[in-house]
């Protein structure tokens, strides 16, 4: 992702090769919250988007003005509402959480054999779990990867930016990263309770939530695989993370990759 030093415009280029399909998607989307005034980046409208150039595809979007401060749980609360109210667009593709994960898996370098099929497997048994779920919520567009990461705060309030991951499916899993923040790596508990006030609804007194937790973790510890190898504090937390999820442990606290 590229701030132009010569006008207020922000370049994303697609770094995953074989992600590349989403790209369509993120434009589409981005075009529905427009339409429907959810607070989130847009696209710069003068450009046919996505850019292509040679193999490589981008997106442009204006830039907004980073004020410097962390979206507040609450804020975050209200602009999911906001996403979820708008539906999902025509011809968005549904929820499967898992899908980039055995992308990443199946082309990662810096995963031996066994780690290898231990995540595969672990996918597959969480795939089965997910389809005895029976959700507490109706299906809307959903962000896909909701956390204060995702929230630029500008001059004008916060909006939603990081479309990647957006699609059809159930509004409790953007409930979600929040609450394993707390566990994983030491959030305030506050925060989680402030989220869940703020959309009213708290996903983690729901009885599927240990499966989205366990969904969510596995794309935590699986994210960084493109980029492994070039990082050796990234390598070690990888590999940190994937032995806690061998040994199911669930208690040790996870380091943030940045």
């Amino acid at each position: 992702m590229y701030a132009l030093g010569d006008r207020p415009v922000v370049v994303r280029i697609v770094g995953t090769p074989a992600l590349s399909h989403r790209v369509g998607k993120v434009v589409e989307v981005a075009k529905h919250l427009e339409r429907h005034a959810v607070p989130a980046v847009r696209l710069v409208g003068e450009v046919d988007q996505p850019v292509r150039v040679g193999d490589y595809l981008a997106t442009v979007w204006h830039r907004v003005p980073d004020v410097g401060r962390r979206a507040e749980p609450a804020e975050l609360a209200e602009l999911l509402r906001a996403l979820h109210a708008a539906g999902a667009p025509e011809g968005v593709a549904e929820w499967a959480p898992l899908e980039d994960v055995r992308v990443r898996i199946a082309a990662a370098p810096e995963l031996s054999e066994s780690d290898r099929a231990f995540l595969s497997d672990r996918c597959d048994e969480l795939d089965a779990l997910l389809a005895k779920l029976e959700f507490p919520l109706a299906g809307t567009l959903v962000h896909g990867d909701a956390h204060a990461g995702n929230v630029i705060v500008g001059p004008d309030g916060p909006v939603l930016c990081d479309f990647d991951s957006a699609c059809a499916g159930p509004p409790v899993w953007d409930l979600t990263p929040v609450a394993v923040g707390c566990l994983r790596f030491g959030d305030p508990p506050s925060w989680q309770r402030a989220l869940a006030d703020g959309y009213g609804f708290d996903v983690t007194t729901w009885e599927g939530f240990e499966v989205l937790r366990a969904v969510r973790e596995l794309k935590l510890a699986t994210s960084v695989l493109p980029i492994a190898g070039r990082d050796d504090r990234v390598r070690a937390e990888l590999h940190r993370r994937i032995a806690d999820l061998r040994s199911g442990d669930v208690h040790r606290q996870w380091a943030r990759y940045r």
